[in-house]
């Protein structure tokens, strides 16, 4: 038996997330879902696992269903597979942001850079002058906060096009609508990340070398989003060639 993986998030106003916590909890727990989820005033990020049919009832109810009341229309999900049950529990939880930046001015929902497709992914990296910022958490954790990043190593007045990617492109909408907030112009980000990438691009015309870390027991997958078991934790992410 397989079972299926949901990694999804959407950044819109929550005021009532900790009222929605409960029920939500409620309704992931009654399917036998498992991973964590994350609702913030900012939003909603969460990985979950389960069966088919309990990922088919969640996605319902996230985009379709009585909790949201229709919120959820533009939620960014993409689906996987993995042998054996990813995560040991559940976890919902209410916290001050879905992506930590330390700056509540910064609001996704309001504007965020310019989407790439992962078929257009490759031919933006060959744009002369084009700076590719990695923006997961290994890039975080070595480079401080993402704001005092960019203030020691960018300038708009320099720095004219600046492209992102992340791994399912969450962290990716709210960097971005930072760069804008600091006067940078062009802005770009990869569309559902590194993840919808290795979905979406044949192996053969892929520029990503490695796998592709993720936060559950799967460690890596690597193109088609394919489980890697041979990773080791510790060589945690891939790069990007360009």
């Amino acid at each position: 038996m397989s079972f299926h993986v949901a990694a999804f998030y959407q950044f819109t106003a929550m005021p009532d997330c900790a009222v929605l916590h409960e029920p939500l909890r409620q309704f992931c727990a009654d399917l036998g879902l498992t991973g964590t989820l994350l609702l913030a005033p900012e939003g909603i990020n969460g990985t979950l696992a389960g069966t088919a049919a309990a990922i088919d009832a969640l996605e319902g109810e996230l985009t379709g269903g009585t909790l949201f009341g229709g919120r959820l229309g533009r939620l960014e999900l993409k689906r996987s597979t993995a042998a054996v049950m990813p995560f040991g529990r559940l976890k919902v939880r209410v916290k001050r942001e879905i992506v930590a930046l330390g700056d509540p001015a910064i609001d996704p929902a309001r504007g965020v850079g310019s989407y790439v497709d992962p078929a257009d992914w490759n031919a933006l990296l060959a744009t002369p002058d084009l700076v590719l910022i990695d923006a997961r958490n290994a890039f975080e954790i070595a480079m401080g906060s993402f704001p005092d990043f960019v203030r020691r190593q960018l300038d708009p007045r320099r720095d004219s096009q600046v492209a992102m990617f992340c791994t399912g492109g969450i962290r990716c909408e709210k960097a971005s609508a930072y760069l804008l907030s600091q006067g940078f112009e062009t802005v770009y980000h990869l569309k559902g990340g590194i993840l919808a990438y290795l979905e979406q691009v044949p192996a053969a015309e892929s520029r990503w070398s490695g796998d592709c870390f993720v936060f559950d027991g799967r460690v890596a997958l690597g193109p088609g989003l394919v489980e890697r078991p041979g990773a080791v934790r510790g060589q945690r992410e891939g790069q990007s060639d360009a």
